[in-house]
């Protein structure tokens, strides 16, 4: 059965129980605030089909546990993308398949909606299937540390918290990953324009 589509409503409170009117109002507030974005996140890395499922179980989670986030800890979007990444790990090989499938064909429906500039220059045929598998062939820690921070744009201090490692894991992941990228591009660096973007 389907979660409430993520478009119609946030998740409402029932398994976490009734909720002050002021608790719900930040959940509504932070729905609408990181719920797009949310989305558009697991649909490149899943592709449509399960996204509203994944959106709707990362906010239900977040709903149990929003009384107790520590607001000291900042914005709660690192949070968010943390648990949803924790989600997206149990559809692992649907989204291996998914980079194989577009290295095999070069035909990209899910990211292709969604591309900017950066990817847009890299993603051309065969640099695009190649880039498709490389991230394949990443080790689900390093891919997750890279997507957080090139796709969900989260900083690395971000990304270490969704992650719950140290800001030098995430450094470290992330230059083992962009160097996996570009030895499967021939020497071509997809995540240039990241480079010294003071993340």
């Amino acid at each position: 059965m389907r979660h409430e589509s993520w478009t119609d409503a946030p998740p409402r409170p029932t398994a976490a129980g009734p909720r002050s009117r002021l608790e719900s109002d930040r959940f509504a507030e932070l729905f609408s605030r990181h719920g797009p974005g949310l989305k558009r996140y697991v649909i490149r890395r899943l592709g449509v089909d399960p996204a509203d499922d994944i959106v709707a179980e990362t906010f239900a989670q977040a709903l149990q546990h929003l009384e107790s986030y520590d607001l000291a800890r900042g914005d709660e979007r690192s949070w968010l993308y943390g648990i949803a990444t924790n989600l997206i790990g149990q559809h692992r090989r649907r989204e291996i398949a998914l980079y194989r499938a577009l290295s095999r064909t070069g035909a990209d429906s899910v990211m292709e909606p969604f591309t900017d500039a950066v990817e847009q220059r890299v993603v051309a045929d065969a640099a695009r299937r190649r880039l498709a598998g490389a991230l394949a062939a990443l080790s689900r820690k390093h891919r997750d540390t890279l997507l957080l921070v090139l796709w969900a744009e989260l900083t690395y201090e971000e990304a270490a918290q969704a992650l719950g490692v140290p800001v030098g894991t995430v450094r470290s992941r992330i230059n083992r990953a962009r160097f996996a990228l570009r030895r499967s591009l021939g020497g071509l660096n997809p995540t240039a324009e990241e480079e010294g973007a003071g993340k």
